[in-house]
């Protein structure tokens, strides 16, 4: 059965690590169609996700080998320029493909890019932008065609921030002729690893980390090993994970650098906090309110991507609170999921009112979602009697083992 069973009612007490990024993996991984030769990459989380994207580079002509956590990438035999639509149709970030493609093969075939019910996010940005750098595309209804006979540097002013599109315009820029410079760039730290990747590589890229990326193209890259950093929000999952349950819990290798906002939340909702070099201890449970809504924003303020997981966690506690929700339009579908579990959760827009301190209760529940089921399960953690979160294969997208991680914390779970 495609569930997780979850036996609430127990507070938490042990010690996980924190695997590798999601969403560092996913560039990095595509970033290794600019070499020529093989890239080792450390520390791959072994997810449903990074699956998809090596069956993509694959599909492509790439030799892929997997040892534990260190993927080998061999680019040398790369020769194919279309990408089989049954795996660009699960996966949205298969749509960064297309720079690094433009930028190896200066052409590149595929169906819209699918994977996504959290919210529209259409791929216009991305198309424009290319067009800018050279990029001849010939659209059609449920495919398009791009094609660069060189591409070129430009100046892209972006409308808005978009980790996607700045992904993927690093992506072809690094070996573009000229300078790139994009502005406003996002600045997540899987931003900054993709950059680290390229620059180690012999990539030229200045302003990482700020929202002014500055790229002059080179004519080459290497093949180079890189290991891949922590996962902030699986990191944000086990902490929330503490904050529904109570309990202490120890997250080694937790990034805690790069989650100053989240970090503050759990504090102002009742968490004590030690970081450490080693990771993150996590103590207490949420048991007040905070006393301004927590809105979701673009990096370094809260991820959307923590922010069904922390709305559990104020479902559970004693005050509730409000959640804004600036990020993607339709982000709230876990709330009805949670109302059938007794929580008293409203939506009006983009804003969710919780009123805290009511018991929930198990009962069969529906993953709609990667992040939403995974909050679905910190719910029933500490909700009375047996649950079950059906449609695990959303989480799976996104954590190696939630059950294997949920019992090194002492969660009472299993597959079902």
């Amino acid at each position: 059965m495609d569930a997780v069973r979850i036996y609430g009612g127990k507070s938490l007490s042990g010690r996980t690590k924190i695997q590798g990024s999601k969403n560092a993996s996913l560039p990095i991984l595509a970033a290794t169609l600019l070499t020529d030769g093989i890239c080792e990459i450390e520390n791959c989380p072994d997810i449903a996700d990074v699956y998809h994207m090596l069956r993509l580079l694959e599909s492509l002509g790439c030799q892929v080998t997997r040892k534990n956590d260190l993927i080998r990438v061999d680019t040398g035999g790369v020769a194919e320029c279309d990408m089989p639509a049954d795996s660009v149709g699960v996966m949205r970030s298969s749509i960064m493909l297309l720079g690094a493609l433009l930028a190896r093969m200066g052409e590149v075939s595929m169906e819209y890019p699918g994977g996504c019910v959290i919210g529209k996010r259409p791929i216009d940005q991305h198309l424009r932008a290319l067009r800018r750098m050279g990029v001849e595309i010939i659209e059609e209804q449920e495919e398009f065609h791009a094609r660069a006979q060189a591409l070129h540097g430009a100046v892209h002013e972006l409308p808005f921030v978009s980790v996607g599109v700045t992904e993927n315009l690093i992506l072809a820029a690094v070996l573009a002729e000229g300078v790139t410079v994009i502005h406003p760039a996002a600045r997540e730290p899987e931003i900054q690893a993709l950059c680290q990747f390229l620059i180690k590589a012999g990539g030229h890229i200045e302003g990482v980390g700020t929202d002014r990326l500055v790229i002059e193209g080179v004519r080459k890259l290497h093949p180079v090993r890189f290991r891949v950093p922590a996962d902030r929000i699986v990191a944000g999952t086990w902490l929330a994970a503490c904050l529904a349950a109570g309990g202490r819990v120890f997250l080694e290798d937790a990034p805690w650098g790069q989650m100053e906002s989240v970090l503050t939340c759990a504090e102002k909702l009742g968490a004590k906090l030690t970081p450490s070099p080693e990771g993150l201890s996590v103590e207490g449970r949420a048991c007040r309110r905070l006393e301004e809504s927590l809105v979701t924003e673009i990096y370094p303020g809260f991820p959307t991507d923590l922010q069904s997981l922390f709305m559990a966690a104020m479902a559970l506690s004693g005050e509730g609170g409000l959640i804004e929700e600036t990020v993607f339009e339709n982000r709230f579908r876990i709330v009805p999921e949670l109302v059938k579990m007794g929580a008293d959760v409203c939506v009006e827009g983009n804003r969710a009112y919780i009123r805290g301190g009511r018991p929930l209760h198990n009962t069969i529940v529906e993953a709609k979602e990667l992040r939403g089921g995974a909050a679905l399960v910190v719910a029933a953690l500490a909700a009375e009697g047996t649950g079950i979160v059906t449609n695990r294969h959303f989480i799976d997208r996104g954590y190696e083992d939630i059950t294997l991680s949920l019992r090194e914390l002492g969660a009472d779970v299993e597959l079902a």
